[in-house]
Formats: structure tokens, sequence, C-alpha cells
């Protein structure tokens, strides 16, 4: 992230609540200050630049400073003033009294400027409505922003971007799951709160895995891969994230979510004949061994020639002594799978080079 330094000759301005902002920034001054443009401060404060935009024309609560071509930058004081207004707005406080609380709070300015953090930057980090996060990145924090404010198309916005420029594995590991996770042991710790931020996070994170990869076209050749949660389990997120990583790969998916029924799972398994079958028990009290036996001893195809599925038993439900594949985490589901479509690849093309 580039660091840009300014000396911009103006007035000092009002605010719409009595504070005056300077937009003269002395040329000593502006060599020894770190500024941030308005893009970088939306990533770090999880809202859209269109957002930190209309905050400025409405309320006031802008960057302290332009270039020369009028655009904004903002100081570690502008920031400190910006993540008070998430903070605030976050916890339902309307924009306009945000924006007063916050201009017209004391912010620390002692001590050296903050200096942007890389992109895999990772720092401890409590989200303004109470949220703990932990050691995450930048994306992680502007996600649970969003999430808390329940604002759609920032969320959206932010996850598409971090599905994009990190890819599926490290967007769910670093950025999705982190957020996930807080805001799960936010509303278990306080029944009452949160629930509904980690279901409008866990609806927009299901739809931007959908838009970051389309099913492929009817007839796409290579072993399939199928994928169930056990017939009382109804977290299909997970699911959902690994059908997305393997169809970026262009491995086809059958994908049968929540609460598939034994027998149907069976059916299933008879009717698409696939490589592999991913079962998700997210506790103990879904997880069935012996159902996950029954799909492992399915068997199809032409005498001399029939096979049987690998099953993989996804998810912290499985007991580590269950005798099944247990991939650790989404990169290794990924690869187990793609080693047993390579497998079943090798294996289909040698007959047809073995003939004259």
């Amino acid at each position: 992230m580039a660091l840009t330094v300014t000396a911009v000759r103006g007035p000092a301005r009002p605010t719409a609540y009595g504070r005056a902002v300077n937009t003269t920034v002395p040329a000593a001054d502006a060599r020894q200050e770190v500024t941030f443009s308005t893009g970088e401060v939306a990533r770090r404060l999880g809202v859209s630049p269109t957002t930190i935009r209309s905050w400025d024309r409405r309320y006031g609560i802008g960057a302290g400073a332009r270039t020369r071509g009028s655009h904004r930058r903002w100081s570690a004081q502008d920031m400190a003033r910006l993540e008070r207004m998430c903070a605030l707005t976050a916890t339902g406080v309307p924009p306009a009294e945000a924006a007063r609380l916050a201009s017209s709070d004391s912010v620390p300015t002692a001590g050296p400027d903050p200096t942007p953090a890389p992109p895999g930057h990772v720092a401890p980090s409590r989200v303004g409505g109470g949220l703990s996060l932990g050691k995450v990145r930048a994306e992680c924090r502007g996600v649970a922003r969003a999430a808390l404010r329940l604002d759609a198309g920032t969320l959206d916005e932010l996850l598409t971007a971090a599905i994009r420029d990190l890819g599926l594995v490290t967007a769910w590991t670093e950025v999705i799951m982190p957020a996930l996770h807080a805001a799960g042991r936010k509303w278990e710790g306080e029944p009452d709160r949160y629930v509904e931020v980690e279901h409008f996070l866990s609806w927009h994170v299901s739809g931007a895995l959908r838009r970051a990869c389309p099913p492929l076209p009817p007839g796409h050749a290579g072993g399939t891969t199928l994928l169930a949660c056990m017939p009382d389990e109804s977290h299909t997120l997970p699911l959902e994230v690994l059908a997305a990583s393997l169809t970026e790969r262009a491995l086809p998916v059958r994908m049968f979510g929540a609460a598939l029924p034994a027998e149907c799972l069976l059916a299933a398994v008879d009717r698409t004949g696939p490589v592999v079958v991913g079962l998700w028990a997210q506790s103990r009290g879904t997880a069935d061994r012996q159902l996950a036996e029954r799909v492992a001893s399915a068997e199809w195809g032409p005498q001399g020639a029939r096979r049987k599925p690998a099953v993989l038993a996804l998810g912290p439900g499985w007991p580590s002594a269950s005798g099944l594949v247990r991939p650790q985490g989404l990169a290794e589901a990924v690869t187990a799978v793609e080693s047993r479509v390579a497998q079943f690849a090798a294996v289909r093309r040698r007959p047809s080079a073995a003939r004259p």
C-alpha cells in the first residue's frame, strides 16, 4: 500500500458540527505525516468509498487535507474519527448523531502516525460492536464491521473482493471464517444478541460463493464429487465453500445441502456414481460412522470394472479414531478430492491407451 504525503494550501473550513478542518498542511509537517486515500480508508473500515464521501458531505466528518487535484487524504486523526463513527453506527446510533459524537470526542494524536498495513498483515482487533476477532487480516475486520452494521451492499463488495484477490481457500480461512466464529462466540455468550449478524453474514457469504464460482456447463467431463450433510446436520456453509473451491478448479460437484436422509444419500450415490463423497458433521451427535461405511461400500459399474467412492469425513463432529479419511481444513479437503479425481482419470485413460 503506497504512502502519500501532501502539502495543500487552503483556508480552514467549518464542519456541520463546528469543528474547523484545516486544509493547509505545511510542507515540513507533510513530509512526516502518513495519509491515506479514500479507497485505503474504505478497505480498513469495511465501508464503501461512497459511504465515506457521503459522510463528509452530509455530516462534515471528512478528510483534513486534499491533494492539488482535490483528492481527499485522510490522516491518522481522521481515521480515528471514522472508526468511532463506524463503531457507533454498528450499535444502531443514527449516522448524524454518530458523526456529532465522533467529531466531539477527543481523539488521541500523540505518537507517530501508523503506517498502512501490508496486504497480508494481521493485528489484534475488536470490531466496534464488540466482536473480538483476535489477530486477523484487515479484510476480516472490514467484513465483520459491515456485518455488524447489517450493510448488505458493502458486505457483498468486501466478500467479492476478498474472494477475487485472495482466492477462495485463503478468503475462507483468513477472512470469512474468523468473522463467522466471532459472531458465533458472541451470541453463544449473549443469546439475545448477534444471532441476526451471523445469519446475515452466512447468507451473504453463500451468495458470494455462488457469484464467484457459477456451476460448470452440462456434460463437463471428470469424476464427480458428491457433497451432503449428515441426516440430522443443518450447517451447510462449509460444504458450500468446498463446492465452490472444487468448481473453481473445474471439478464437477453434486451438492445436496442440509439434512439429507440416509436412504436418499445412498440413492444419490447409486445414481451419480461419484468418485468422492464428502459428508459433513458439525457435532458428534450428527456424525454417523455406520452410514459413512455404507456409502464407502457402495459399488457400481460393469462386471470387472466395478468401483467404490472415496468417503471424506468432513467437519469437527467426526471422531479422530473413526478410521475414515478426515481432512483438516478446506485446503486439505480440496487436495484430497483433486488427488482422488486425478487417480480416477488415470485409470480411465489406461484401457484406451493399451488398445492397438
